[in-house]
């Protein structure tokens, strides 16, 4: 229903959410959300070792088989690019706190390790950040929320595979 042109403009009703508009607004809510939520984060006094991008490279790595995984399959779960990525294994090898190795099934390819000091790294410094993500969703979020939350992420990743 159209408004008439008599009606004034604050008597007008808006247009229903739907369609592109909607998807738009829930996507660029989505990714201020994601912004405002990291800032919080990473200003968070959990990062004394190592930093919350490093953080999630090590992550991805405890999470994997054998914790190892090849370079580019790394790169698909993290926002760095492939250099930056590169750079940053670098940095982390040389701390210690994962490996390089050959790829056994692409001699061109190159495995991530995390070795033993990398896994307790992650979690003396995931305990913490466990606690920081807590304190921050907790007093916004209730459990029911969250689950919807986690469920409607799952849902868009797997869309996006």
């Amino acid at each position: 229903m159209s408004a008439s042109p008599s009606e004034e403009p604050s008597q007008r009703r808006a247009p229903p959410e739907s369609g592109t508009r909607l998807a738009v607004e829930a996507w660029e809510e989505l990714l201020r959300a994601q912004v405002a939520m990291l800032r919080r984060l990473s200003a968070d006094d959990v990062w004394d070792e190592i930093g919350i991008r490093e953080y999630d490279v090590l992550l991805h790595l405890s999470r994997r088989p054998g914790r190892r995984a090849r370079l580019w399959e790394l790169h698909r779960e993290v926002l760095l690019s492939q250099p930056s990525l590169s750079r940053m294994v670098d940095r982390l090898s040389e701390a210690g706190l994962v490996a390089r190795a050959a790829d056994p099934d692409d001699r061109r390819g190159t495995v991530v390790v995390l070795v033993d000091e990398g896994a307790a790294m992650q979690q003396r410094v995931g305990l913490r950040h466990a606690a920081s993500i807590r304190r921050h969703l907790r007093p916004v979020l209730d459990d029911d929320e969250l689950r919807q939350l986690r469920d409607l992420c799952q849902r868009l990743r797997a869309a996006a595979d």
